[in-house]
Parts: structure tokens; C-alpha cells; sequence
């Protein structure tokens, strides 16, 4: 196959998806695939550039919204119309965050008829709005927070919510601008904070216990996994740097506990209406209920990353992985048509 794989582009987890796109492009290289590297905020990369920006790591903290601004104004219309995409057999979106993930970018792959991994614009867009997503969990029986969107005070977040509290922006990943709010005088800091990342924020009830993930991969739930940290929430700087988090595939779970989370994620999965793979987050609490916390349609593909993780504890390697993930989306293609 030649497939493209698009990644970086100007969200706050650029960093992140520049760091996914190396390891994606190098597995599909080694699947035998021919393979182009796009940065979606500067376009089709040479050899050079490829191997400058493909070896710059993950930064302790996300970029700054002034670096961001420097890289606006890219027309991801003019990459559909580059001569490398003419005979692209599918795109390969290693993107987090921004247009890249929120449905944008799939609205555009769909006018142009090319075929790409992952959700598409109505799975994209419902997931990466946290309130939507929240909503339609419920009606799918899938147990998720107590939340309030901002503005909320102070009374309000003791009233429906308690302390603590988690503050965040409601259409970010990776924790970007998220805070553990404790007492009322730290709640108007926490939701500014958010506010700097979205125009959107969300008050969300923290539920102390064990952080679990599910790695969904067509419609076959992975081993579960678990996420051990000194902190008190799986933040940026954990996830993307060596060796501050512990990550336990499978998870130490009793059998019916791993068949419910995993049945719970399934459901999640199918209740945002996303396709081709999907990595669903849980807390489990002091009770042993669990808490669906989000649904990840792009989810990291770092060297540290959880979904190659739980897809290596099901016996499958990162280039096949990158391969299946590249046919499920050819196949999901195949079926739109036949509509």
C-alpha cells in the first residue's frame, strides 16, 4: 500500500503527534508499505526535514500557545491536492488534538474521497467533545462523572459536584490544562487555566481508585490495562516521559471484572458511533464500579503509548498493528461505497 500519514499540526499535542508519526511511519516501513511523512502545518516532508522533526521527542510539557500561532495558517485543502496524495491508498492520521481529531480534517478526507484510519466526522466530532460524549454514555448505560459546564461557582460544584473537583478544557487530550481542584478559592485559577485552551470547560466530580484503559481495535475489545502513578491523575508529563508512569498489561483484574470494563468500552465505543480503533479510559473505584472517563478515536502511538501496549499483549507487533489498523480502514472505505 502507499499510505500518507498525516501528523503534528497546531493543536497543544503537537509534540505528541509529531512523536506517534515517527513511530507509525518507520512500523508501516517495516510492514513493506511505501510511506510518505506529512506534517499537516508545513506539508509533505523530504528525507531531511522527515529526519529532523521525527527525532525531536516529546517535550515535559506541551508547546505554548505562541509557538501554535506560528505555525497557523497551513491549508490542509492544498495537501489534498498535492501530487504525493494522487495515488494514496489511505491516510494514516497520527494526529491528536485540534482540527486533526475533532472531525475537521475526516469531513475533508470524506470530500475528497480518500480513505483514512479511525472515526469518521461524526464519531471524531462527538468524542472530542467531552459534554456531547458524557451524554450519549449515559443513555448507553455506560457510567461516567457528575459534570458541570462553566461558568459554574464555587456553590454550585458543592452543591451537585463536591470536592474535589476536576477542572479541564472540554475539547483537549492528554490532560492538556487539566487541574485537581481541592477547595472553593482554587476554582476560579483552575477553570482561567482551561479557558486558555478552550472555549469550553468542564467541572467533572474526581473519582479516586485505579486508572484502567481499553484498547478497541475493530470491534474486538484488547487486554485492559492499568495505569500506575505517584500522582493523583495520569497528567502530560507522565504520560510522555520515561519512566514516571507504570503501565500493566493485563491489568491484575478478576476475570469478570476484565469482561465488564471491556464490555463497558465496547459499549462506549459503539454509543459515540466510532470505527476502526478507539482507546477507551476508566477509573475503577474503592467499590469496584467503573467510571468511563473518555474515548481516545485517535489514540497515542509513542514508543510509550498505551494502545501498542495492550495490542502487544494480544500477541500483535506495532508494524502489524500500524497494518491492521491501515485494512480495517480500506474495508470500512469498501462498505461506505456499497451504501
Amino acid at each position: 500500500m502507499r499510505v500518507a500519514v498525516l501528523f503534528g499540526g497546531t493543536s497543544a499535542e503537537r509534540d505528541v503527534s509529531i512523536a506517534s508519526g515517527a513511530q507509525v511511519v518507520k512500523a508501516l516501513r517495516e510492514a513493506g508499505h511505501d510511506v510518505i511523512a506529512v506534517d499537516t502545518a508545513t506539508g509533505v516532508l523530504d528525507a531531511q526535514e522527515e529526519k529532523r522533526l521525527l527525532t525531536s521527542g516529546v517535550a515535559p510539557t506541551p508547546p505554548d500557545n505562541s509557538a501554535l500561532d506560528m505555525l497557523q495558517g497551513a491549508a490542509p485543502t492544498a495537501l489534498m491536492e498535492a501530487r504525493e496524495f494522487q495515488q494514496i491508498d489511505v491516510v494514516f492520521l497520527a494526529l491528536h488534538g485540534g482540527t486533526g481529531e475533532n472531525g475537521t480534517l475526516q469531513a475533508l478526507l470524506d470530500l475528497s474521497g480518500i480513505p483514512y484510519i479511525g472515526s469518521g466526522l461524526l464519531g471524531s466530532a462527538v468524542a472530542m467533545d467531552k459534554d456531547i460524549a458524557k451524554r450519549l454514555l449515559l443513555v448507553a448505560s455506560v457510567p461516567t462523572a457528575p459534570w458541570l459546564m462553566a461558568p459554574v461557582t464555587a456553590d454550585d460544584v458543592a452543591e451537585k459536584i463536591g470536592w474535589p473537583a476536576i477542572v479541564k478544557p472540554n475539547k483537549q487530550g492528554s490532560t492538556v490544562g487539566l487541574t485537581i481542584v481541592r477547595a472553593p478559592d482554587e476554582l476560579t485559577a483552575a477553570i482561567e487555566l482551561a479557558f486558555a485552551h478552550d472555549d469550553e470547560v468542564m467541572v467533572e466530580k474526581f473519582i479516586p481508585g485505579r486508572e484502567l484503559t481499553v484498547p478497541i481495535l475493530g470491534d474486538e475489545a484488547l487486554p485492559v490495562g492499568e495505569i500506575i502513578v505517584d500522582r493523583e491523575v495520569f497528567d502530560y508529563e507522565t504520560k510522555y516521559q520515561a519512566g514516571m508512569a507504570q503501565e500493566i498489561f493485563p491489568a491484575d483484574l478478576s476475570g469478570q471484572e476484565t469482561i465488564e470494563v471491556q464490555r463497558l468500552a465496547l459499549q462506549a465505543h459503539r454509543a459515540l458511533k466510532l470505527g476502526g480503533y478507539s482507546r477507551v479510559d476508566f477509573r475503577m473505584d474503592a467499590e469496584g464500579n467503573f467510571w468511563c472517563l473518555e474515548a481516545n478515536t485517535l489514540p497515542g502511538m509513542t514508543a510509550a503509548s498505551l494502545f501498542p501496549k495492550g495490542a502487544a499483549a494480544a500477541g500483535i507487533s506495532f508494524p502489524e498493528l500500524c497494518d491492521r489498523i491501515c485494512r480495517l480502514a480500506l474495508e470500512e472505505h469498501q462498505n461506505k461505497r456499497r451504501v
